[in-house]
Formats: structure tokens, C-alpha cells, sequence
């Protein structure tokens, strides 16, 4: 099929090459298990270590990751949880099986994170969680979140699916809260052969109940009451879970349990990836660098901000223009020069399930405001060519200096207002 754009959007946000075949071949042509085996291991190991996280499950993609982590929580009728608008709806979809109070946060204008500012107010005694995302690959204000939420017994997830690869005051994504997720979808900035997710968290029986849930058992509350083993039949105890069957009672369901078992395939190609995550990253923040350098140049347009003490993935590479018409205009200039702009996200408080739950415009103005005035983005992944950077960086150039009339000044400030 041929190719309409010059430069594509990441359909893969990664690269796949010599060392992640090599494993799959040293896997496929061994007489090791495909599911739950060694492979899983090591990757949960090494990806705990990575992030600095006492535990690490993996699951099968990031959206379970979240469902199971919304599932920690134990929410129950009456319950709020605040959540940001500026994300991709499966950060809060499971909240839609719950009858919980859903309360939308507005963001940080230079950062477009949760803006702890206007986390404060929407705190309340019903408060169970707060849900928020690094958008991006830039961390949220994690220690400004965590100075309100911890006094509170509120638990605190972060959705880290942008931000592996980042820093935050010398922590790592995955460390900064109660519990956090990770995507390695297709798109991500490491993949486990497209689709794929991950849990950290520090507390051992939160672990605990993961491993119960994703390995296709009930979470529930467990007792060995010492039954007589005479009780079960004479084959079974030579059979696996013999004596978790006849040994224990149930004094509680939370969940039924589902298979979220990460492939040992997947999970071999993840720790390859994983090996290679800084060189990917540092692809993604050269192109970034690039293309903060074209839109400085333009007073009518702005980089957001990346915070002192962070380092920014750049999962997404996102800016800012003027108004509406200047936003419409660039993104008809860019696509005709070959540029894909895919934007993300739409505010979720306006989409219709959300409408439907009693949301909608006026919640968060300044969410509001930006995705339908000035919000861009442009393709930033390392599997563009030196060449394919080189002609977003000219169409980029190009857009920016018919929509504006104005000639480039490359001294112009990074963070300009709008």
C-alpha cells in the first residue's frame, strides 16, 4: 500500500530490530513454555528495577492495567475519584461500570497535566482516588499531588503510558505514586509485539491480589482452615492446587478473576526493548529539539513547558498557536505538505458517555480551550529517517510562515505567550 504521508504518524512508536528477533528465535526454537514463564520474570524484574518499584505485574495491555488498578481501589457507591480530561479514554472507562461521582480536574496550561491548583477545591471527605496522567511524556506535578492527597488517605494512580523513558527530580514514572500503569501498545515508546501493560506499586498485598486477578483467580479473602486430609480424594493430592482447594475457605469476593498473562514472547521483546528504552527516548527528544527550535521562532505560537528537575519522553510532541483559525489553517498547510497531525486527546468530559454521566462544556475551561483553539501535534517517534525529520522540520517551517506572514526568528523564546 503506498504510503500517502511523507511523515507518517507513530503507528509504531518504536523500532523492532536484530536484538529483539534474536530473542524470539532463541525462545521459539527452545522447549520453554510460551505463557507465564521465564521470560515474564526477568521482565518484571528488570522493569522494576528500571522504574524503582518495589513490584511490577505485568498484564496484557495497558488498558487492563487499568481496569486492575481501579479494581485495587475497592470503590463503593458514593465514592469520588478526580480524574484529568486530557487523556485517552481508557485512563477512566473502567469508572463507567462503577457508581462512583466522577469529578474532571482542568489542566496545567504550559504542561496541559492535572493542574494541582484546581485539584485542591475538588477534594472532599468522599475523595478515594485521584487518577491523572503524565500527558505526553512530561511528569505531572507529583510532589504538589502528593502534598495534597497523602494527608488525605487518598490514593493516588498514575498513568505513566507517555512517560517511560522519564524523570521527575531524579525518580522515574512508575515510582511517583500509590499505584501506576504502563502501555506497550504499538504506539508506545517500548512495545511488547502491540499490545501489552504493567503495574507497579510498592504495597505486597495490592501485589498480591494482582497476581491473583490476572492469573485467572478470584480476589477474595482466603483462610486455611486445616481440613482433614482425608476429605479430598485420593488422587488429587499428586494433582496441582490440591491443597489450595481443600485447604482453604473464602470469607470474601471482590472480583472474579480474569487470564491477563503477558505471552512469554511479548515478554522477551519488552525486555529487549527495555535494554534499548534510552537510545529510543533520546531518538524521540532529538526530533522534539528540532521542532522546538521552528516553533520558538514564531511569536504566535508556543512550546509547552517541561519543568526544572524533569526530563520529558516525548511519547507526543505537542504545541500551541494563537487562536482557532491559525490552529485550522496550520493543520490544512501541514497536511498538504505531507505531514500526518493526528490530535490528541479530545477533552473526555465533553465525549458523549461522559455527557451522558451529567459532564460537560464549562468544566474545564481551560482543557476547553486549548484542544479547540490551539492545541497541535506533530509525529515524533524514532522510527522517522534523518530524512523524514528534515522534511517536517522544512514543512513545519513552511506551515508556520504561510499561516503567519511572519519570517522565522530564531532567537524567539521558547516558551513565547499566546
Amino acid at each position: 500500500m503506498q504510503q500517502r504521508y511523507a511523515v507518517p504518524g507513530g503507528r509504531r512508536g518504536s523500532v523492532i530490530g536484530e536484538r529483539e528477533l534474536d530473542v524470539l528465535g532463541q525462545l521459539v526454537s527452545s522447549d520453554a513454555t510460551l505463557s507465564a514463564g521465564g521470560w515474564r520474570e526477568a521482565f518484571e524484574e528488570a522493569f522494576a528495577r528500571y522504574v524503582g518499584a518495589r513490584h511490577a505485574l505485568s498484564v496484557t495491555s495497558g488498558t487492563v492495567a487499568l481496569e486492575i488498578a481501579i479494581r485495587l481501589l475497592d470503590l463503593a457507591p458514593g465514592d469520588e475519584v478526580v480524574v484529568t480530561p486530557q487523556t485517552f479514554q481508557a485512563s477512566i472507562q473502567p469508572l463507567l461500570d462503577l457508581n462512583v461521582e466522577v469529578r474532571f480536574c482542568d489542566i496545567d496550561p504550559l504542561t496541559l497535566n492535572m493542574d494541582p491548583a484546581a485539584l485542591e477545591p475538588l477534594l472532599t471527605d468522599r475523595t478515594r482516588a485521584v487518577i491523572l496522567v503524565h500527558y505526553g511524556g512530561c511528569p505531572a506535578d507529583m510532589d504538589a499531588v502528593m502534598k495534597l492527597t497523602r494527608p488525605r488517605g487518598i490514593t493516588v494512580i498514575e498513568d505513566s503510558a507517555h512517560a517511560l523513558g522519564a524523570d521527575y527530580h531524579g525518580r522515574r514514572p512508575g515510582s511517583l505514586a500509590d499505584i501506576s500503569t504502563f502501555s506497550f501498545h504499538s504506539t508506545k515508546n517500548i512495545t511488547t509485539l502491540g499490545e501489552g501493560g504493567m503495574i507497579t506499586l510498592e504495597r505486597d498485598d495490592w501485589a498480591e491480589r494482582v497476581g491473583r486477578y490476572r492469573n485467572n483467580e478470584v480476589d477474595g479473602d482466603y483462610v486455611r482452615h486445616g481440613a482433614d486430609p482425608g476429605a479430598a480424594p485420593a488422587a488429587l493430592p499428586w494433582m496441582m492446587f490440591a491443597d489450595e482447594i481443600y485447604d482453604r475457605a473464602c470469607s470474601g469476593i471482590r472480583n472474579a478473576g480474569t487470564n491477563a498473562t503477558m505471552s512469554e514472547a511479548a515478554a522477551a521483546v519488552g525486555l529487549a526493548q527495555l535494554d534499548r528504552l534510552d537510545e529510543l527516548v533520546e531518538r524521540r527528544r532529538l526530533i522534539a529539539r528540532r521542532l522546538d527550535e521552528v516553533v520558538s521562532a514564531f511569536p504566535q505560537a508556543r512550546t509547552l513547558a517541561v519543568p526544572e528537575g524533569v526530563r520529558h519522553a516525548y511519547h507526543l510532541y505537542t504545541f500551541l498557536v494563537h487562536d482557532r483559525d491559525m490552529r485550522d489553517a496550520l493543520l490544512r498547510e501541514l497536511d498538504e505538505r505531507g505531514v500526518e497531525v493526528q490530535l490528541r486527546y479530545f477533552p473526555l468530559h465533553l465525549t458523549p458517555e461522559w455527557r451522558f454521566r451529567g459532564h460537560g462544556p464549562g468544566e474545564c475551561p481551560v482543557a476547553e480551550r486549548l484542544w479547540f483553539e490551539q492545541h497541535m501535534n506533530l509525529p515524533c517517534h524514532p522510527g522517522l529517517l534523518d530524512s523524514q525529520v528534515d522534511h517536517l522540520v522544512d514543512a513545519l517551517t513552511a506551515a508556520l510562515t504561510a499561516v503567519t506572514g511572519a519570517t522565522p526568528n530564531p532567537g524567539g523564546a521558547a516558551a513565547a505567550a499566546v
